[in-house]
């Protein structure tokens, strides 16, 4: 069974624009209904496809953040060459954690990080994290369990180098917190068990500016734009971004 590989997507052409980042083994399917809502409500939604997602996992470790974050930086620079002056940015887990080194690298008008981690899990947490990604995507592939097996153990065998940079990034954002300025709305599930949910309130405490809000949702798990209650997320996402001093 071949995979159709995730893509890049743009939705709407309103004037005003957010960045959707997905998470890390994750792809822009994680955010794209969260696209199309806003999009319905006026505005232009981009969301990239880091390099090594939604392909084979094999080509995910030898990948890493500074490949994800030229993706990222490429997405903001693709909105403001479609003329985007004001460009606001909501991105789940790993990619709330390049929204927020957003705010701090270019202008923002908005950010919104969902289950974003600010501490560091432990690599051996991630690396299992990555096994079960790989497992799933062979299982999707139609391969038989044997096969699976086999390759498996031979992926095993791979260097995880991005893990170790991963951390290094999450740890360097987490320092950079009190930079950001932008309006902030951190959504946070109560049920996530990929992150250590304290993130959320060092995220809302540290950022520094008057407009922010934290809520969190009790019925969700990590990937909560997916979850039972993305369409409250969806409705409260677009309410925070109304309440921003768009220009236009």
């Amino acid at each position: 069974m071949k995979i159709i590989a995730p893509k890049p997507f743009t939705f709407g052409d309103g004037k005003r624009a957010v960045l959707l980042l997905h998470g890390f083994t994750g792809n822009t399917a994680d955010v794209r209904m969260l696209g199309r809502f806003l999009e319905s409500k006026g505005y232009t939604c981009h969301a990239p496809q880091y390099k090594g997602h939604g392909v084979p996992p094999e080509e995910l470790v030898y990948t890493g953040p500074e490949d994800w974050w030229k993706d990222v930086m490429d997405g903001y620079d693709f909105l403001k060459n479609k003329g985007h002056d004001e460009i606001a940015v909501a991105g789940l887990s790993l990619g709330g954690v390049f929204s927020l080194k957003l705010g701090y690298t270019v202008p923002i008008k908005g950010i919104v990080p969902m289950c974003a981690p600010m501490h560091i899990k432990s690599e051996e947490v991630m690396y299992e994290g990555i096994l079960q990604y790989a497992r799933e995507y062979k299982r999707l592939e139609g391969k038989s369990e044997e096969q699976i097996e086999q390759e498996m153990n031979a992926f095993q065998q791979t260097p995880m180098k991005t893990l170790k940079a991963l951390q290094d990034l999450i740890a360097d954002v987490r320092n950079h917190v009190d930079m950001i300025y932008s309006p902030t709305f951190v959504v946070q599930a109560r049920h996530d068990h990929m992150i250590n949910t304290k993130s959320a309130n060092i995220i809302y405490n540290e950022v520094e500016t008057n407009l922010k809000e934290l809520k969190w949702y009790e019925e969700s798990g990590h990937v909560i734009t997916l979850d039972k209650e993305r369409e409250r997320l969806h409705e409260d996402v677009y309410q925070f971004l109304e309440k921003l001093d768009w220009e236009e």
